[in-house]
């Protein structure tokens, strides 16, 4: 079946975050139908579309680096009537990902942007976390280095669940920073490796999760924390 025209957009596509199949028909159908597509990690889009059996347009590249000189580019094509689509490397664009930029660019130029739901890890996370739902913070990757104690000092004084992302090289300092701003019998879950094969939940207070790291807990693949909010 010939893919349907789409109207000229910006439209932004969330990519899965693991598991290959978490990606909806609506997504699929955009993908297949637009006239560009800029994408922050080109190769493994090309995968993604190849699984699908989707002939891509042209695919460009769009991130952290050149995110500001394409952003330009990609609404100027817009303007001219095309189809224009952006999907970070894996899930939600914007969160804690590139298109930021892109998305002022064409609210500036009075371009539409069209958003799809889809695949995300901090959500994710959230819902099999058994932290509270009605009312949370997601705050992204921490500071490595400058503002990083008022960071922590932040999120610490926080009343409602709190969602962070964090590398493996630097899980084992954060939960230890956690455990001294927030002391050890704070409640916190660590995701691990969502929607993979080796999906984990990790559930206790700082202090246990502290204990198990490196030892149960394995610094391999991408982490999700949730830390339960401050009580009274």
């Amino acid at each position: 079946m010939k893919p349907q025209p789409l109207e000229a957009a910006l439209y932004l596509v969330p990519t899965p975050i693991g598991n290959r199949e978490d990606i909806t028909l609506r997504a699929l159908r955009v993908l297949s139908s637009a006239d560009l597509i800029a994408a922050e990690d080109t190769r493994s889009l090309r995968q993604l579309l190849a699984m699908y059996q989707i002939a891509p347009p042209p695919i460009v590249s769009c991130h952290e680096h050149n995110e500001r000189m394409q952003s330009r580019r990609l609404i100027n094509a817009v303007t001219e009537g095309k189809a224009v689509v952006f999907c970070s490397q894996a899930g939600m664009p914007l969160v804690s990902d590139p298109g930021y930029r892109l998305v002022q660019e064409a609210i500036a130029r009075g371009v539409r942007v069209v958003p799809l739901p889809g695949a995300n890890a901090a959500l994710t996370a959230l819902i099999a976390s058994g932290m509270p739902v009605h009312e949370f913070t997601f705050v992204g990757f921490p500071p490595h280095k400058k503002g990083r104690r008022a960071f922590l000092d932040r999120i610490a004084a926080l009343e409602q669940t709190v969602i962070l992302y964090e590398s493996p090289h630097r899980i084992e300092r954060l939960i230890a920073e956690l455990v001294a701003v927030c002391g050890p019998e704070r409640r916190c879950t660590l995701a691990r490796e969502l929607t993979k094969v080796h999906e984990s939940f990790y559930r206790g207070t700082l202090g246990e999760i502290a204990l198990q790291i490196g030892n149960t807990i394995p610094v391999r693949g991408e982490f999700v924390v949730l830390l339960h909010g401050r009580s009274e």
